[in-house]
């Protein structure tokens, strides 16, 4: 092999690894955008019932919400939504 061809198969190489990448960040921020609206959801309910004082958890600022997700991993994101759903669940309103 010589020296164009492997400059070649790098090129494509750091190509594939930077599209995944990227891909993998779209797939994260869209995770985010649905994370921020279920919050949302249910900071809303929250504050309707209320359940209790509006701390952060219960923002209704969906950019808060999304901001946060994307600082965290998927296991944090989704245990908070389940945390939210418990505390509604007890909240009769």
């Amino acid at each position: 092999m010589n020296s164009i061809q492997r400059s070649g198969m790098v090129v494509a190489f750091v190509s594939a690894m930077g599209l995944s990448a990227l891909l993998s960040g779209a797939h994260a921020q869209a995770n985010c955008v649905k994370y921020g609206n279920l919050a949302l959801k249910q900071a809303r309910e929250y504050e309707q019932r209320k359940c209790g004082p509006m701390d952060a958890r219960w923002s209704t600022d969906l950019k808060a919400h999304i901001s946060w997700c994307s600082s965290v991993g998927p296991t944090q994101w989704r245990g908070e939504l389940k945390k939210r759903a418990e505390v509604l669940s007890k909240c009769a309103g």
